[in-house]
């Protein structure tokens, strides 16, 4: 219940406006006040937004009785708030000069040093530029953020740290990663690491570059929409979006809190196996998309190449559509059947929900992201957890600000999600999150049969790279097409890799293995048995 007009706790009557003694009898005025009661003109903005028909004879009385309330809000602009650990020593780094970053894959070099031993001992990590590195430049790709440096570091970068990896930099990431595309970025394209003028793929598209041109042996990517998965497809590594909760969020850019996640990136199985043993399990009730009893497994130690009685259920609405280019249906389908050398069986399944996936996804993500990202600052409310209020403040402010220079597909979901939200009320956001348990219903059924389902991990290879002064629809359109396999299961929460089923034309083509909930072993150990056999192949 909101409490008005009460006094000050500490006695006084208004935080930050009043004199007082010191000790010595000098007097020392407290400085101005951080939260200042609104003026009647305020009030009178307020009221017209919220469609409430208030004289200034009612809103000054409402100003008065909002005084009390304001002293709250200056009393906790005094109260230090807590902040994650910053444990291990580091400097800002640098801005890589063109010469040194000719895909353009890197927004910011460090060298940041951890444990001298521990799981990940002297592997080389790029971070995606939506994961807070305290003391170091972070963007969002997007001019938004950009000039700010957040103080505290993220979940997963401590743990990083603490299993002895080195830190080498902040990787591109899309414009506030709302691209699954690699142009959209502030600071510019994204080259794909196989054929110039094509797509890394987004948004983690620096981390999955600089992983396939070798520059780093790790990376850590996010996934609202498939965006691990879809630069590990198109730039021919390996990218695991885990189960949802399985690696706390903590200290990341929300899209959209019932999407996100945020998961390794590597050149094998193996080093995403160890990598995500390092970042799972429970962050102290920080990050409310985990529940208490969430762990970790030892993943590497699963990684036998035998998956003798593994069922695999070839998802047959994941192929044939109509943006499907035939070299990638094909492929996909021989690197499944290859799995039965190993010891698996392989059949076709069906789950037609799977069609409307993209769809309940467009419903939530959209009208979700304006709420969490856009309007909520990257955090939204209403959950428990830590709240970064640092990049909450350079959010707030950026939008404000800046809201015209972010990219085309950025601008395109704040429309129409103010569109959605001022016409619908919210109801189809609703919607789709009461038909998204039908689709999780859905795949489940299909996964009481079988172990994994297997499918594309984008039905067509890497499109080329758009000229910057394209159409406004040429320039958006791709990205519903390029998420039609991976989104669904970022509503449903299954854990799903991509792996690189083998290269046509030059370009790599993604296999997508999906498990159950917290079976991210199993996902594993399926996606390493058929690495085996592709490498042995060569």
């Amino acid at each position: 219940m909101m409490s008005f007009g009460h006094e000050d706790s500490t006695g006084g009557t208004s935080v930050g406006q009043k004199l007082e003694k010191t000790e010595k009898g000098q007097v020392e005025l407290y400085a101005a006040p951080a939260v200042r009661t609104p003026s009647v003109q305020q009030l009178s903005r307020a009221a017209a937004k919220l469609n409430l028909q208030l004289d200034d004879e009612e809103l000054k009385q409402f100003r008065d009785v909002m005084k009390g309330t304001v002293t709250s809000y200056q009393r906790a602009d005094q109260l230090v708030e807590p902040l994650p650990p910053v444990k291990w020593p580091r400097t800002p780094g640098w801005r890589p000069e063109p010469r040194d970053n000719p895909h353009n894959a890197w927004y910011w070099r460090t060298e940041i040093t951890g444990a001298p031993s521990g799981k990940l001992h002297g592997k080389t990590v790029a971070i995606k530029d939506n994961v807070a590195v305290a003391g170091v430049p972070m963007m969002c790709g997007s001019r938004v953020l950009e000039g700010y440096v957040p103080e505290y570091d993220a979940t997963i970068i401590t743990r990083i740290l603490d299993a002895g990896g080195v830190i080498k930099g902040k990787a591109v990431c899309e414009d506030m990663c709302k691209s699954p595309s690699s142009y959209t970025a502030a600071t510019g394209p994204v080259e794909n690491a196989h054929v110039t003028g094509r797509s890394s793929g987004g948004s983690s598209s620096g981390s999955a570059a600089l992983l396939a041109l070798g520059e780093v042996d790790l990376a850590i990517g996010g996934d609202q929409g498939g965006s691990i998965r879809i630069p590990a497809a198109w730039s021919g590594v390996v990218g695991l979006k885990p189960t949802y909760g399985l690696v706390p969020y903590t200290g990341c850019v929300s899209a959209e809190t019932t999407l996100d996640h945020v998961g390794p990136m590597a050149r094998t199985v193996e080093d995403v196996a160890m990598m995500l043993e390092v970042l799972s399990g429970y962050d102290d009730g920080l990050d409310p998309r985990q529940a208490p009893n969430i762990s970790g497994q030892n993943y590497v130690s699963q990684l036998t190449g035998d998956i003798s009685g593994i069922r695999v259920g070839l998802l047959k609405e994941g192929f044939g559509l109509v943006t499907s280019e035939a070299d990638v249906d094909d492929l996909v389908h021989e690197a499944a059947h290859e799995l039965t050398s190993a010891g698996a069986t392989v059949e076709e399944v069906s789950v037609p929900m799977h069609c409307d996936g993209c769809h309940l996804w467009n419903t939530v993500a959209i009208e979700g992201t304006l709420q969490t990202m856009i309007k909520g600052h990257g955090l939204g409310v209403g959950w428990k957890g830590f709240y970064p209020t640092s990049m909450l403040e350079a959010l707030a402010r950026g939008f404000k600000s800046r809201a015209n220079d972010t990219s085309h597909t950025l601008k395109l979901l704040m429309l129409f999600g103010e569109y959605m939200r001022e016409t619908y009320g919210g109801r189809y956001y609703a919607k789709g999150q009461n038909l998204s348990r039908v689709l999780t219903h859905a795949y489940n059924n299909a996964l009481q049969k079988y172990d994994v389902l297997v499918l594309p991990t984008v039905p067509f290879k890497a499109t080329e790279i758009p000229n910057q002064d394209v159409s406004i629809k040429d320039f958006c359109q791709p990205g519903g097409k390029v998420v039609a396999n991976t989104c669904p299961f970022n509503l449903t929460g299954h854990p799903a890799i991509s792996i690189n089923a083998e290269f046509s034309h030059g370009l790599p083509v993604g296999m997508m293995i999906v498990g159950r909930h917290f079976e991210d072993a199993t996902v594993l150990r399926v996606a390493h048995a058929y690495e085996k056999i592709r490498d042995s192949r060569s």
